[in-house]
């Protein structure tokens, strides 16, 4: 069938011819069972359930950005290793969105007496959350509220009331500069997507590196360039606010700078922040709960025919690549300014979690080039808030090999000058445990964490001593298996080789 990306019921209908999507019709609780299942399947194939319990128009989606083969696929790029370099394009050269008078996310609209809980299928992800909360909605700001531009991010939301809920900022976040700048000066009228298009999903993931994604940019734009046409959206029905158009749900409504909201009794009972129980967070450690302002529902807008919910998983494979493949591409981007082409390519691998760390592969070219890995190293670790750790590496270390970058770190690092300490005493991140425990017995704030920085590893060889590390390598290519071993016994000797193993043995080193 033809592909088409521009929303998320037309993705799942591709992925279903493609065999891709596994269905149940069974009943499923949003609470727990959901997120269970994801687990269950992290990395594996997309999920849909068509049926959920308490929600009989309802449908819940996961899981489809859980493989880079899969978001390759969709993209229509050859190799998940070249996803980022397609961002990089869109980065340089965005497609702006278009409005349009009518969309489907407002086939059904409730603006009086309504009750969130009643319409949308929020998840729970573990049995230590508040309830149920809504992590799955992206935050859209557009026009005089984002410097002309338009943002699109997540924000963890929990409903208290029937209309209100808690709204979660990361600080030094797009979100942050926005309710900076407009704090006290009026409510700050945004939307709350869910179940968006593909494109618009990646770039929400996209956070903390705003030093190419800056305010005022169009963050949308470069989502309509990934998909091969502009993202439509359409005006909100109370707010002066945008939605997407082909969205499932949308809740419209506005922030509220002058009034503050607990994210769980629990921490309102005991007026206590960073203490109870959140969700899991994408560092791999619990969240914990806060005082964040407070988000008025104004009205609720979704399509008639089964919305479908994207109850996406914290820390998980689907996750990690949402958040994974733009800050990739930012990063190769900052690189590529700093210094051009030293760069040839970045991986954040899971074990970096998302926000938290990146790994650069560089090529020298000449002896002066010595020195500039670490300038990007170190400015990468700087701009990005809640990174803790960079690597560099040569050209010849695949960066997608986590023990191949572990024996570049065993022989090609000096432990009294290649391991730096970046921004030390600067300013860390909410989600890092270790900086909400150096606020030590006191009450936690942004503004009394102690950032211990980052760690920067130059794990690059010397280019005047390149020679020195030339890995060494057999033949492999000079003989052919088959001319010795029939297809059986070629496949029982592979049979017992470890991952790395195979790696070398392709590659004769």
């Amino acid at each position: 069938m033809k592909k088409d990306i521009s929303s998320l019921r037309s993705t799942l209908d591709y992925l279903e011819a493609a065999g891709e999507l596994v269905t149940t019709d069974v009943e499923v609780d949003p609470h727990l069972e959901v997120a269970a299942i994801q687990k269950r399947f992290d990395g594996g194939a997309a999920l849909l359930f068509n049926k959920v319990k308490g929600y009989p128009n309802a449908r819940i989606c996961n899981n489809i950005f859980a493989s880079a083969e899969r978001i390759a696929r969709l993209l229509d790029v050859d190799d998940p290793k070249n996803l980022k370099h397609k961002v990089v394009e869109a980065l340089r050269d965005p497609l702006p969105p278009v409005e349009v008078k009518d969309g489907p996310c407002q086939e059904v609209v409730l603006t009086k007496s309504f009750d969130v809980w009643d319409v949308v299928p929020m998840i729970s992800h573990s049995d230590s959350d508040p309830g149920r909360t809504l992590g799955a909605g992206t935050t859209v700001v557009r026009g005089k509220h984002f410097w002309g531009g338009s943002h699109i991010g997540y924000n963890r939301m929990n409903f208290r009331g029937p209309d209100f809920s808690s709204f979660q900022i990361s600080p030094g976040s797009h979100m942050d500069q926005v309710a900076t700048h407009w704090y006290r000066k009026g409510p700050i009228p945004v939307t709350i997507n869910i179940g968006i298009p593909p494109t618009c999903t990646m770039m929400a993931g996209s956070g903390f590196t705003y030093v190419i994604l800056p305010r005022g940019c169009d963050e949308l734009g470069v989502a309509g360039a990934l998909q091969g046409r502009p993202v439509e959206l359409v005006r909100a029905r109370t707010q002066d606010a945008w939605s997407i158009a082909s969205a499932e749900y949308v809740i419209e409504g506005y922030i509220d700078t002058t009034q503050k909201v607990w994210e769980s009794p629990l921490a309102e009972k005991d007026d206590a922040q960073g203490v109870h129980p959140f969700h899991p967070e994408w560092s791999g450690y619990m969240g914990k709960s806060y005082r964040t302002y407070r988000f008025q529902a104004t009205a609720i807008t979704h399509r008639a025919d089964r919305p479908l919910y994207y109850g996406l998983i914290v820390h998980g494979m689907d996750e990690h690549f949402i958040d994974g493949i733009v800050r990739e591409a930012c990063f190769l981007e900052l690189a590529e300014r700093i210094v051009p082409g030293l760069c040839v390519d970045t991986h954040i691998p899971m074990g970096m979690t998302d926000w938290g760390g990146v790994i650069f592969q560089v090529k020298k070219r000449r002896a002066r080039d010595e020195g500039l890995q670490r300038n990007i190293l170190t400015a990468a670790l700087s701009i990005s808030l809640g990174a803790r750790l960079g690597i560099v590496v040569d050209e010849d270390v695949d960066i997608y090999n986590i023990e191949d970058v572990l024996w570049a770190l065993t022989t090609r690092v000096n432990p009294k000058e290649d391991i730096l300490t970046v921004c030390e005493g600067g300013f860390g991140q909410t989600f890092q445990p270790a900086e909400r425990s150096s606020a030590g017995e006191r009450q936690w704030t942004q503004s009394n964490i102690r950032f211990s920085g980052a760690m920067g590893i130059d794990a690059t060889r010397p280019f005047i001593h390149k020679d020195a590390f030339e890995r060494a390598r057999y033949n492999v290519e000079v003989v052919d298996l088959a001319k010795f071993y029939s297809p059986e016994q070629i496949r029982q000797a592979k049979e017992g080789q470890r991952d790395y193993a195979k790696f070398l043995a392709e590659r004769g080193i």
